[in-house]
């Protein structure tokens, strides 16, 4: 029972990531569709927090790299969040295409060089070393603490701005989607190898609510009022 339900939970929990990667891929499109107006009055990554899309890259890596640092490899962890890793570096190749500000050239930069490092170690490095999954824990409780805090951040903009701007709400909408069945998942491994995919999984859905619950605050009068107050200001 305990194997059946680990392998049904994980083909369950890759659906979602795959279909998370949708929302990944429609936060892209929606980015590449507000570059190609005419009539555009702010900027095509508006309110998308660089912060947030850094930390949400490396928090896809460190389950990547944690997937093939486990015994035995859990393809429903590696490959998965390989294609999720890869997808939102090229949001932030579009964040540094609209700003090309040094926070994001520098955040481009280390994406890509964790990314050639991280498959280096798929390629060459022991799979079998139980050390290498107590790092890898280690370094998913920092980004789970990264993670929160750049979820806050994407808040705070939204907030500030009063509206949702470049953010996708299916984007949302699906990893909230992943992040429920991964809690399904880290159970199905048990506590002790799944506990580091709960912890991140937990964080990230209930800053994905808070996201979802700001796209209906945006059509509100207070909402209104703080656009208005910085169109003024502007």
């Amino acid at each position: 029972m305990g194997t059946a339900f680990y392998n049904i939970a994980g083909t369950v929990n890759t659906a979602f990531i795959l279909l998370s990667l949708l929302g990944v891929s429609a936060q892209l499109r929606l980015v590449r569709l507000r570059r190609g107006r005419t009539d555009a009055t702010d900027t095509a990554t508006a309110v998308l927090s660089l912060n947030q899309f850094t930390v949400s890259f490396l928090a896809y890596l460190s389950f990547f790299i944690y997937g093939y640092s486990v015994t035995p490899f859990n393809h429903f962890i590696v490959w998965p969040r390989l294609l999720a890793s890869v997808l939102v570096m090229a949001i932030l190749v579009e964040i540094w295409r609209d700003r090309r500000s040094r926070s994001a050239t520098t955040s481009l930069l280390t994406a890509a060089l964790l990314l050639i490092c991280a498959l280096a170690g798929l390629a060459w490095g022991d799979r079998h070393v139980d050390e290498s999954r107590v790092v890898a824990s280690a370094v998913i409780v920092v980004i789970t603490a990264l993670l929160a805090q750049g979820y806050a951040h994407q808040i705070l903009l939204i907030l500030r701005n009063g509206h949702t701007g470049a953010v996708s709400l299916r984007m949302s909408q699906l990893i909230l989607l992943m992040d429920l069945s991964t809690i399904v998942f880290a159970s199905a491994m048990g506590l002790r190898l799944g506990w580091p995919l709960l912890l991140l999984a937990v964080v990230s859905g209930s800053t994905k609510l808070a996201i979802l619950y700001l796209f209906r605050w945006q059509r509100s009068a207070q909402a209104d009022s703080r656009r208005r107050r910085l169109a003024l200001q502007s």
